[in-house]
């Protein structure tokens, strides 16, 4: 296999294993004011995410740098067409992170309600706005033939984008939810239950939209097969959930979240970034990618590092894997 389909696929990994993670943790931080009545149940909602957000975000950052160093060109067309988009997701996740951070420094309730507000809209605006950039590349952009993005901010907010960002923020309401009832009791567990039922019948039809329109758009028979399996491991996800099975929950919507990705990246590939304007301005992986030294060096690199983060990470999930009990 060329190097440049190695890092294309390695991309598609980072991209794939970041929604998994951080989709549960934006999505309880999207919900824990709503499921959580008073501060004992908000802190507990808080509690299961507190070990692991910021590890979950390592995905980002190496799919970032990957991105930089193993296709310069895609970086650069993505970050000068998608600036205020990107810009907009970075502001979210540092109030996130902020807010997270010192939420439970003081003990003032006005203090707390602004730290929830950004947590709210620090996990909310970066989930809408991942759609809507996914949607993006799926559909393609105006690129000139320097591959120079020509549109405008409004351009990016086309109806297939927006329907991307609106599946991406109900999809991971569901995978939070349904994360919440994993690893909480009670009743806070039976609320998280409910409303993951609720919130995935709604995911559910969204999902299914966009996933037909984005393979109607450029899927493949591979990437078709991905997205039915997506839909199907979404379903028994909400089965399961109904079962009050929710470790079996999680796993289906984890593998639906992972398996959508992977079959939007299958579709795209060999290109990175479509031409609407023109299919000849069309960037593909062989045109933005580094020197075959520079990937051969990453590739190095990374067989050296990556599983140091894979045991890393899976240990803090052993560590913290019991429920969080709700205290006064």
């Amino acid at each position: 296999m060329e190097l440049t389909t190695v890092w294309f696929v390695a991309i598609a990994t980072l991209w794939t294993g970041y929604f998994v993670l951080e989709g549960f943790d934006f999505g309880v931080g999207m919900l824990y004011r709503v499921l959580g009545r008073d501060e004992p149940e908000r802190r507990a909602a808080i509690s299961t995410i507190g070990p692991v957000w910021d590890g979950n975000e390592v995905w980002l950052i190496m799919a970032g740098a990957a991105t930089f160093a193993a296709f310069p060109e895609w970086y650069a067309t993505l970050f000068s067409g998608f600036y205020l988009p990107l810009f907009a997701i970075l502001v979210g996740l540092i109030l996130r992170g902020v807010a997270l951070e010192y939420r439970g420094k003081r003990d003032d309730p006005v203090w707390r309600s602004r730290m929830d507000a950004m947590i709210v809209a620090g996990s909310l605006l970066p989930a809408l706005l991942w759609g809507v950039a996914f949607g993006n590349i799926v559909r393609g952009v105006p690129l000139d033939a320097e591959h120079e993005y020509v549109g405008s901010l409004g351009t990016l907010l086309n109806p297939f984008a927006l329907l991307g960002g609106l599946t991406f923020v109900a999809v991971f309401v569901t995978h939070g939810a349904i994360f919440l009832a994993l690893r909480t009791t009670d009743d806070l567990r039976l609320r998280a239950n409910r409303l993951a039922t609720r919130a995935g019948a709604v995911a559910a039809v969204l999902a299914i939209a966009f996933l037909v329109w984005a393979q109607a758009l450029r899927g493949d028979t591979v990437s078709v097969g991905l997205a039915i399996a997506a839909v199907v491991a979404f379903g028994g996800g909400l089965v399961a959930n109904v079962m009050r099975r929710e470790g079996w929950a999680f796993a289906g919507t984890t593998f639906a979240i992972g398996l959508s990705v992977v079959s939007l990246f299958v579709a795209l590939f060999p290109d990175v970034m479509p031409s609407t304007l023109d299919p000849a301005s069309t960037l593909t992986t062989v045109e933005a990618a580094s020197t075959p030294y520079t990937l051969k060096v990453m590739t190095i690199i990374t067989a050296i590092f990556f599983p140091m983060v894979l045991l890393y990470q899976g240990w803090t999930y052993w560590v913290f894997r019991k429920r969080v009990m709700v205290t006064a």
